[in-house]
């Protein structure tokens, strides 16, 4: 099939977002697999690491706030241009860290870069994806977010050991400039572009010119659906923020058969990839998203609701197998050791139930991202999308934020009591539980997203005709 101009650009758009937010992602990915030698070169205790990487998450959902509310008074394109700088340049930095207070900084700063790509991305992708489609193709936009934290994972275990822990930084660094200069070429949509209620007023030359004011911040966050969301999104990220310890964990049950540290590190970061395959699952999710929304009113909220749950009991009993029987070589070459794991993972019975599991669990979860994306578009209206985001996002921010500031006290205390693995194990099974108040808020706006849906409709159509 041909595309024609329209389709080319909203391709190009897309592909750029999806880069650039996966390259924003992968930042957040190289910290775990890298932890063990990023503390031992600066001389700090692993766990204080994870304190760093708290402060990054909080520092991202605090600034995602303010460059959401620019975007809605502004220009949104010069808006990406600077966060992305800001953010690739201190990446870049992290790479000369001589110490903690250097890292620390510096990821303070990437932190705040990387705010903006999320919350004005978001803000420039609902004016271009149609209304019928919001599920489907935002499933794409947010497993870039998953498996950019893959691809942070996958380059850190491969280049540190070819070069060492800085290395990875400097790439992503790299990488995030070149796809800045892909950006500049992006034209920025108008306000409202994909409302379908606008379409025959912006055919006849009519204009979106609505914008936030900041008396209006008290009326999105009171809003019941904005109150669920946000809810949800905390309770959600306390558990999922602290995933970006599973590398940590499978190193740990490597070594504990034997294997150098180099090995455990690459082996831990394949096995962290290929137990997220399940998160292809996404597009899936956000079209039958599109589809029981269109059928039921509730129907995206109680889909969500309900693979959410299901994620829990999966990801505890993946936790809880061991590793046994491994047969791979010590201190090979990455290739070598890739095809060794993904041979092992069909032959081994206790990979492949963890792998099994995994898919299960990834694939159950990935049902979040574009739904939730889809439900915080459908509630707002278009001028307060951004910053409705931005401040949901940065509740998210703070879940992620205190999940891995309470795994590294929660694991200390069962290291006193648990060996490695275990300490590990039991510490990543306790924060499963908050997936429960996640799946109950979905609940909650079940019962109130038709309702603000409908509204936003109305009062779009009613400024069409002024």
């Amino acid at each position: 099939m041909k595309l024609n101009k329209e389709s080319i650009k909203i391709v190009y758009t897309l592909s750029v977002f999806v880069a650039m937010a996966s390259l924003d992602h992968a930042v957040i990915g190289l910290f775990p697999p890298l932890f063990s030698s990023i503390a031992a070169e600066l001389g700090v205790n692993i766990s204080s690491l994870a304190f760093v990487s708290g402060v990054g998450y909080l520092v991202t959902a605090v600034s995602s706030v303010v460059w959401g509310y620019l975007a809605d008074k502004g220009s949104r394109k010069i808006l990406i241009i600077i966060g992305t700088l800001i953010s690739a340049v201190s990446v870049f930095m992290t790479s000369y860290s001589r110490n903690f207070h250097d890292l620390l900084i510096f990821q303070i700063f990437a932190g705040i870069g990387l705010g903006c790509i999320g919350s004005i991305g978001y803000s420039v992708l609902t004016d271009y994806i149609p209304q019928r489609l919001r599920g489907t193709l935002m499933s794409l936009w947010g497993m870039s977010q998953g498996f950019g934290g893959i691809a942070g994972a996958i380059i850190a275990s491969i280049v540190s050991t070819k070069y060492s822990w800085r290395a990875p930084f400097q790439l992503v660094a790299l990488l995030s400039t070149f796809f800045l200069v892909l950006y500049v070429f992006i034209k920025e949509p108008k306000k409202g572009a994909t409302e379908p209620d606008l379409a025959d007023a912006f055919k006849s030359g009519y204009n979106y010119n609505y914008k936030i004011e900041f008396k209006h911040i008290i009326r999105i966050i009171a809003k019941k659906s904005n109150i669920w969301l946000m809810a949800q999104g905390f309770f959600l990220n306390l558990t999922t923020g602290t995933l970006i310890w599973l590398p940590t964990m499978y190193a740990a049950k490597i070594k504990l058969l034997g294997y150098s540290n180099n090995t455990a590190i690459i082996i831990s970061g394949y096995l962290f990839a290929i137990f997220q395959i399940g998160g292809l699952f996404s597009m899936y999710f956000g079209y039958l998203g599109d589809k029981l929304q269109r059928k039921y009113s509730n129907g995206r909220a109680m889909l969500s609701a309900i693979s959410v749950l299901l994620a829990m009991p999966l990801y505890i009993l993946m936790f809880a197998i061991p590793l046994k029987y491994m047969n791979v070589s010590d201190n090979g070459n990455s290739i070598t050791l890739l095809f060794q794991i993904i041979h092992q993972l069909l032959l081994n019975p206790w990979l492949f139930a963890m792998f099994i599991l995994s898919i299960g669990a990834t694939a159950a979860q990935s049902a979040n991202i574009p739904n939730w994306l889809a439900l915080i578009t459908d509630v707002n209206l278009p001028e307060h999308r951004a910053t409705a985001f931005s401040i949901a996002n940065m509740i998210a921010g703070i879940g992620r934020a205190v999940g891995n500031v309470l795994i590294g006290i929660v694991l200390a205390k069962f290291t006193l009591f648990f060996d490695i693995p275990n300490n590990y194990v039991l510490t990543l099974v306790v924060f499963q539980l908050f997936f429960i108040p996640a799946s109950y808020f979905y609940y909650k706006v079940s019962k109130t997203s038709e309702r603000d849906s409908i509204y936003v409709r109305k009062m779009v159509k009613r400024r069409s005709r002024h």
